[in-house]
């Protein structure tokens, strides 16, 4: 089994374009997972014998936390580009969390903060490995922005836990981003 493809595929499905995979989500992002199961089958004749093992496996073979199930459901973290935002329930962060961008975008960042752009949500990292491993996907050689995010949040922006590498802001304002960073 490729566990990688799988997971990409599941992502998607979960994440960006469930439609195309007759699913529906709930507010929260959750499906059952009889209903991916049988989109999976459908999806590729290798995957034909999918089980639910199969998709306990690809989470834990997974370094990065991007699923996870409970009881008959499944739902993706974080990373959606769906219309209309799912319901997260907002959490008290870390002091500081990070994150890796393009210095183009850096300098963005500087007037406006950071917004979620095409997804619901701004991605944040609770260590530097992790944003620059983000960054890097973006610019060869990634800016690191240190988000004071104990302060922001105590002004009142919301943030939400994603997994235990990532949370989530529906924005964080450029005061809030340490000028040392740019």
């Amino acid at each position: 089994m490729d566990y990688q493809s799988l997971s990409r595929t599941v992502s998607h499905a979960l994440r960006h374009e469930p439609w195309l995979y007759e699913l529906e989500l709930d507010d929260a992002g959750w499906v059952p997972l009889t209903a991916l199961l049988a989109a999976l089958r459908a999806e590729r004749k290798e995957w034909r014998d999918l089980a639910v093992a199969d998709l306990i496996e690809m989470i834990a073979r997974s370094e990065k936390k991007r699923h996870e199930i409970d009881g008959d459901c499944i739902r993706a973290f974080y990373g959606h580009s769906l219309p209309g935002k799912l319901s997260k329930q907002r959490s008290a962060p870390p002091a500081w969390l990070y994150h890796g961008t393009s210095p183009e975008a850096a300098a963005l960042i500087r007037q406006s903060g950071l917004l979620p752009m095409e997804r619901q949500y701004v991605h944040l990292s609770v260590d530097t490995e992790t944003a620059m491993q983000v960054g890097g996907r973006k610019a060869g050689a990634p800016v690191l922005l240190k988000v004071d995010a104990a302060a922001a949040h105590a002004a009142g922006t919301a943030f939400y836990h994603g997994n235990e590498m990532v949370w989530l802001a529906d924005e964080v304002p450029a005061e809030f981003i340490l000028p040392t960073a740019w």
